[in-house]
Formats: C-alpha cells, sequence, structure tokens
C-alpha cells in the first residue's frame, strides 16, 4: 500500500497521461468513423502535396492517441492501396519519435528515480533494459496493446531512442501489414472499421499475434525478474 500511495503521489502527471493514452484512442475512433459515415469522398484523388500532409497529420495523431493503428492502416490501405505502404510506414516512423520526445518530457525521469527507492523493482527494469529489443518488438507485435500508451511506457523505462525507433517499426510490421492489406481488400471500409476481425482468417491471425505478443512479454519479464534475483539486489548484498 505504501508503494502504491507512494507511486501516485510523485508520478500523478505520468499516470494520468498514461490512462489518457488509454482513454482517448477509443473517442478518436468513434469521431473518425462518424466522419468517414458523412464524407466518405473525402480521401479520394488527393494530390501529392495533400497525400504528404496526410501520413504527417496520421503521425500526430497516432502519437497523440487520436488514431488507433489498426485503423490508420485500414483507412490507409482502403484509399491508398499498396502505393501507400511506404508513408504509413514512416508515419509509424515520425509517431514513434513524437511518442517517444512527448513522454521524456513530460516524465522528467521521475518515475526512474521514484524507483531507486525500490532496489529489486529497479534491478528488474535494469534487466528489462538489457533485453529491450525484445522487449520493444513483442510489445509492438500485439494489436491489442495501445501504441501510444506503450510508446510512453517504453520511453520512460529508459529504452534508447535509436534501438526504439528501429525496434518499434520491426515490431508493427506483421500486424501493420495484414491490417493494411484488409484495407486493401475491403469493398465497405466502415463496415471493416467497425469489426476489423471479421472472417476466420481475421481472427486466427489477431489471436496468433497476441498469443506471441503475451508469451513472449512472460518469457522476457521472467528471465528479468530470474536474473535480477541470482544477481542480488543492494539491499541484500
Amino acid at each position: 500500500m505504501k508503494f502504491l500511495r507512494e507511486l501516485f503521489q510523485k508520478n500523478f502527471s505520468t499516470l494520468l497521461t498514461m490512462f489518457l493514452l488509454v482513454a482517448v484512442p477509443l473517442l478518436g475512433s468513434s469521431s473518425l468513423l462518424v466522419l468517414l459515415y458523412q464524407k466518405q469522398e473525402l480521401l479520394q484523388n488527393l494530390s501529392l502535396v495533400q497525400q504528404l500532409l496526410y501520413f504527417v497529420v496520421i503521425a500526430f495523431t497516432m502519437a497523440f492517441a487520436f488514431t488507433p493503428t489498426t485503423f490508420v492502416a485500414i483507412v490507409t490501405g482502403y484509399y491508398f492501396g499498396w502505393l501507400g505502404l511506404p508513408g504509413m510506414v514512416l508515419a509509424y516512423a515520425l509517431a514513434s519519435v513524437i511518442g517517444y520526445e512527448l513522454a521524456q518530457r513530460l516524465d522528467h525521469g521521475k518515475l526512474r528515480n521514484f524507483l531507486h527507492l525500490f532496489p529489486k523493482a529497479e534491478a528488474v527494469l535494469g534487466e528489462l533494459q538489457n533485453q529491450s529489443w525484445q522487449l520493444i518488438i513483442l510489445t509492438r507485435l500485439s494489436p491489442v496493446l495501445p501504441f501510444a500508451l506503450m510508446t510512453f511506457v517504453l520511453a520512460i523505462v529508459g529504452v534508447p531512442r535509436r534501438r526504439f525507433l528501429v525496434a518499434s517499426v520491426l515490431g508493427m510490421l506483421p500486424r501493420s501489414l495484414f491490417f493494411y492489406w484488409l484495407g486493401t481488400q475491403a469493398s465497405d471500409v466502415l463496415a471493416l472499421l467497425r469489426d476489423p476481425d471479421q472472417g476466420t482468417l481475421s481472427k486466427a491471425v489477431l489471436l496468433v499475434l497476441v498469443a506471441a505478443s503475451l508469451f513472449g512479454l512472460f518469457v522476457v519479464f521472467n528471465r528479468a525478474l530470474q536474473k535480477a534475483l541470482r544477481r542480488g539486489t543492494p539491499e541484500n548484498s
């Protein structure tokens, strides 16, 4: 109880931001569904400048959690086809950078400083940093883990910026390519956005991605915990 009380007292702004990064995508995607329903021609026949502007805008909306990445992949695939894939990947990379910098500036290292008071927790976190490649890729692989929230968490954990960017893009590709392909095949984008896991293939792919991500994260966290315990903590040295 003391740990939780101090955690909330000293990291209230950080925890509030994390909560908003979970809640905002639900509101954002609902609003965009209404907008697309009213103006389905909005993203058709865009000029080159307008297309570039679109990818910049979605980078910011993903970074600030206004649009889920699954939503973006489906819409981009539907309206732009495979020619839009490089733009979407670059938008993901830009969103990751923006989210990382935002988290760093909001948290200012407060959570890491707080964990100095709890050597065991800090030791586990240190081990997770040593396995950050696997950690980042596995968190990005799952379509159920919110993109903006995971960006925020990984940034305040202290994952190196360049490693974070590269591993984020690599981890996002499997699920993004699948949803992008669904978008290119859709006859009704609104129906697909309302229920993206429709069909046996979609359900099977989603299940595999979630299971692989969760199992991999369990292995990574368990390995970090075991290594931290074997190494011992300062209070036990």
